[in-house]
């Protein structure tokens, strides 16, 4: 554990971001199972696909994913919908 006053607030400031992290880290994951869920079911999958598409980018702006792995996320989620019509 941390000694020095300054070492004591970087890791309560670390314990902080990453719960807020993983609030957006599980959100995304939620609407890709769902979308893919749907999907399976051979349910309407559009709505899904949008809120998910959402939820990526945010996580993305956030610094949460990088870009270019929410770019892949959302375009293989995209192919995989426009397949399934």
């Amino acid at each position: 554990m941390a000694n020095v006053p300054s070492a004591e607030k970087r890791n309560r400031q670390r314990l902080r971001r990453r719960q807020r992290n993983l609030l957006h880290l599980t959100k995304v994951r939620t609407y890709v199972k769902k979308v893919r869920a749907a999907l399976a079911s051979g349910a309407k999958a559009e709505d899904l696909l949008k809120q998910a598409a959402r939820a990526i980018d945010k996580a993305a702006q956030k610094g949460v994913l990088k870009g270019k792995t929410a770019a892949r996320k959302i375009s293989r989620l995209t192919k995989a919908t426009h397949a399934k019509r």
